[in-house]
């Protein structure tokens, strides 16, 4: 799944986001709207890491719950 895919079903996918990363608040996922690069600095704000970790985890966590997803 690609990250267009995930913007269209954003209220569906926000919700695994969340449980991943539960320092992101339900505010911040407003602000987010299934916007990438919102996201990637979300996490890094919150989680204190660099843009290259964050867009790593991301990307590997939205391939695994892609694929568990009908």
């Amino acid at each position: 799944m690609n990250w267009d895919q995930m913007e269209g079903q954003w209220k569906t996918f926000k919700g695994h986001l969340r449980e991943k990363w539960g320092k992101i608040t339900d505010s911040d996922f407003e602000v987010i709207a299934g916007k990438k690069d919102r996201m990637l600095g979300k996490i890094q704000e919150r989680y204190g890491i660099g843009q290259e970790d964050a867009e790593k985890e991301l990307d590997k966590y939205i391939n695994s719950i892609s694929k568990k997803e009908p």
